[in-house]
């Protein structure tokens, strides 16, 4: 989905400007003429998030300073761009102590506003990425850093500040690659245990003849090979959050075992002569069909039943496309910073392309697209030039290899690939842009429709002269301006008659 940017000025002529502008750019646009309205817009629930605030200082019912100072102390963190119209040192510093990212003198040029919205932009989503990555280092990642459009996150969302209250084991269902470890972190951030240890085990990853010992830990000489006592990750997660990822991999024995841990609250390490309590939440994921193999005897019904009191289902990345532009451009931040790379942010093609995609590796693939788009960038913006592999799969674009130089590397030497976007027009439509991407006269735009209506309806000029709306001398005349009486006289004559 297109990032909104709203505009709060009270001069209704800058405020259509700026939002000419803005479309232009790529972002969505909405317009307020006054500081209340924006306060209003900023915090309205359940209406989409705005990006960015272009804000003007001189306004008649609350001023810019005012909103800023309001936006402060309410935190709401929307990066903001100020506006003036006379330059003042004094009144840009007053309004970049009190938050603001940028200022811009009016009238702006289209050049200085772009730079610095995407300056703005990419700010704030390197702001996020190092809150999320701080708060998930701490153990207190909320639901809060899970900022979403969709509503079917939004379901998820609710669902997991619901689980996060009590201590009930949760399920959390989704496709690899969905973030189902991260909503795990998010219930324990919301939780009493917050702060506590989470331990992550892929059940899918343990070698068989060491699971429980992973698991639930074994005494010094309990087996061959054991020369050291193990705590087990039950242990390690004692007071905090186990989260145990892909446990439909988990072995039958084992499963029994599980159980008994979850209904008693204590777990037996190999080689122990009592049982040891444990304080734990339980949080259990799958991307698999649990129901099904319990039909088939893979896993048993009593732990189901047992893991399965509180279901949480995460949709496919592909069923959130509104979420994708803003984590495509969070990644590309947050990658930017650990590479090195001053990369503004992304055009708007090239979110285009990431959202029209299937994503079937969900957030997962998206991350890891965007890092290489990053590696591979040369510009201060990740083009569609940037994503070969995601363009040859998107209907209306294409890939084309350009031909070998005449000092060729070797044929199987690895080449360069050109993104070339196709573009499915209609004959009929009437551009409104000329090549150049600026707006055509209203003389070409007349022309061209007159000449379009001598075809389409054969050159009846009574019939022509009706559906354009205006007289039979009205359109000859203009026939003649526009030298289109050749085009005229070319139809039927049958067809001249009125």
């Amino acid at each position: 989905m297109t990032s909104i940017i709203l505009i709060a000025d009270d001069d209704p002529v800058q405020r259509r400007l700026l939002e000419a502008m803005v479309k232009r750019f790529g972002y969505a646009a909405e317009a307020v003429d006054g500081g209340e309205e924006a306060l209003a817009r900023l915090t309205r629930a359940g209406a989409d998030p705005i990006a960015l605030l272009i804000l003007d200082l001189v306004m008649p019912d609350l001023d810019g300073m005012g909103v800023l100072t309001r936006m402060r102390d309410a935190k709401i963190t929307t990066p903001v761009i100020v506006q003036t119209a006379h330059g003042s040192i004094e009144a840009v510093i007053s309004a970049m102590r009190a938050g603001a990212h940028d200022f811009v003198v009016k009238p702006v040029g289209a050049e200085r506003l772009q730079i610095s919205i995407k300056n703005a932009l990419s700010a704030d989503a390197l702001a996020g990425e190092v809150r999320h990555i701080s708060r998930r280092a701490q153990g207190a990642l909320t639901f809060k850093d899970l900022v979403s459009r969709s509503a079917e996150m939004q379901r998820v969302i609710r669902l997991g500040e619901r689980a996060a209250h009590s201590n009930i084991p949760v399920l959390i269902e989704g496709e690899s690659g969905v973030g189902k470890e991260l909503v795990a972190r998010a219930i324990q951030g919301g939780s009493d245990r917050k702060g506590k240890p989470f331990v992550t085990v892929n059940c899918g990853a343990l070698p068989a003849n060491l699971v429980e010992s992973i698991l639930f830990g074994h005494e010094k000489g309990a087996f061959t090979g054991a020369t050291e006592k193990h705590a087990g990750k039950f242990l390690e997660a004692n007071g905090g959050t186990l989260f145990l990822d892909e446990i439909g991999e988990l072995p039958l024995d084992i499963q029994v075992k599980l159980l008994r841990a979850l209904q008693e609250g204590e777990i037996d390490p190999i080689g122990a002569k009592r049982p040891l309590r444990v304080d734990i939440r339980l949080i259990s994921a799958t991307n698999r069909n649990l129901i099904e193999q319990v039909k088939r005897g893979e896993f048993r019904e009593d732990l189901f039943y047992r893991l399965n009191v509180f279901p949480i289902g995460i949709p496919p990345l592909r069923s959130r496309r509104e979420d994708i532009a803003d984590l495509a451009r969070r990644f590309a931040a947050r990658f930017a910073a650990e590479e090195g790379r001053n990369i503004r942010g992304m055009t708007a093609e090239a979110l285009s392309l990431l959202t029209s995609y299937e994503w079937p590796g969900n957030v997962r693939q998206l991350e890891n697209t965007v890092f290489r788009a990053v590696v591979l960038s040369e510009g201060d913006e990740l083009t569609v030039a940037e994503f070969p592999q995601i363009a040859a799969h998107v209907e209306g674009y294409d890939v084309r290899v350009p031909p070998a130089p005449v000092f060729a590397p070797p044929v199987d030497a690895p080449r360069e690939r050109e993104i070339v976007r196709v573009e499915i027009r209609d004959p009929n439509v009437l551009p409104l842009l000329a090549p150049n991407g600026e707006m055509r006269k209203l003389n070409d735009l007349e022309k061209e429709t007159i000449r379009f209506a001598l075809t389409h309806y054969r050159g009846q000029m009574s019939e022509i002269a009706r559906r354009l709306g205006i007289g039979r001398s009205t359109l000859y005349r203009k026939m003649k301006e526009y030298g289109l009486e050749e085009e005229g006289a070319e139809a039927p004559a049958d067809s001249l008659v009125a």
